[in-house]
C-alpha cells in the first residue's frame, strides 16, 4: 500500500523535497519526518558519531513546515517522490533506522544566551570546506576523509561562540543562510540551537567516552 504526506499547499511540499534533495547530499542516513497536529518536523544528521569513541558531535539540522492536520508520522526516509496531486508526495515503502535518530533535542526550556551574524557563520562555512579541501589530496582513503572531516568539522570555533565548525557547515549545505540575519543562539542542556529563519541547527556534544570513577557501594569490611 502507498503512502503519502499531505501538504498544507504546492509550495509546502516543494520546500520538503527541496530539504529532503539537500539532505540527501550530505548523508546517506536519510530524513526524520514527525508530523502532527498540522505540524511536519523535518530533521537530518548533517554530522554524527560513527562509533563509541568517536568524539563527532552531533549536528542536525531542522525544519517545520505546516501539514495536513490529520498527517501522523515518525518515520526516517531516504527519498520522497512527486505525485499528480502537487500538495501530495509519496513516501518510500521502508523505513529507515539510523543510530541518530535515537537521540531527541529538547522541545522546551530553551534558554536565549547570545546571537550571532550569518555572515560570520557563512564565512566559517567557507573557512572549513576549503580546509577540507586543502587537507584531502589525491589518493586519500575514506576513512582518511572521514577523520579529516571529523577534526575540521567538530573542533570548537571561537567566531560561533565555542560552537563546532560543523555547525556553520550544516547551515550553508541545508541553505538556511540567506542575507543579513542575527542568528539566535539558544541552550538547552547539553544541547544547543541557532535559529535561523529558514530552519534549526542544533548542536549535541561531544560524546562523553572513557570509564568513570569507581564508587564504593558497601560498607567496608
Amino acid at each position: 500500500m502507498t503512502h503519502h504526506l499531505l501538504l498544507a499547499d504546492p509550495d509546502t511540499a516543494k520546500d520538503v523535497l527541496t530539504f529532503v534533495g539537500r539532505a540527501t547530499r550530505i548523508t546517506d542516513e536519510g530524513v526524520r519526518l514527525q508530523a502532527a497536529n498540522g505540524v511536519l518536523a523535518l530533521t537530518t544528521a548533517v554530522l554524527a558519531p560513527q562509533g563509541l569513541f568517536d568524539q563527532t558531535p552531533t549536528i542536525l539540522a531542522m525544519r517545520i513546515v505546516h501539514a495536513d492536520p490529520e498527517l501522523e508520522c515518525d518515520i526516517v526516509v531516504d527519498r520522497l517522490s512527486k505525485t499528480d496531486d502537487a500538495d501530495r508526495l509519496t513516501l518510500p515503502e521502508t523505513g529507515l533506522s539510523p543510530a541518530w535518530a535515537g537521540v531527541a533535542p529538547p522541545r522546551s526550556a530553551w534558554t536565549p544566551e547570545a546571537a550571532l551574524a550569518a555572515s560570520a557563520i557563512a564565512q566559517r562555512a567557507q573557512w572549513g570546506i576549503s580546509a577540507v579541501a586543502r587537507g584531502a589530496g589525491p589518493g586519500s582513503g575514506e576513512e582518511a576523509v572521514r577523520a579529516l572531516r571529523a577534526a575540521i568539522w567538530g573542533e570548537p570555533d571561537e567566531d560561533l561562540g565555542g560552537l563546532p565548525r560543523g555547525t556553520a557547515f550544516a547551515a550553508d549545505a541545508m541553505g538556511f543562510i540567506s542575507g543579513e540575519e542575527q542568528v539566535q543562539l539558544s541552550r538547552s542542556g547539553r544541547w544547543t540551537r541557532l535559529a535561523f529563519r529558514r530552519g534549526h541547527v542544533l548542536v549535541r556534544g561531544p560524546v562523553a567516552t572513557g570509564l568513570t570513577g569507581v564508587r564504593s557501594t558497601g560498607s567496608a569490611v
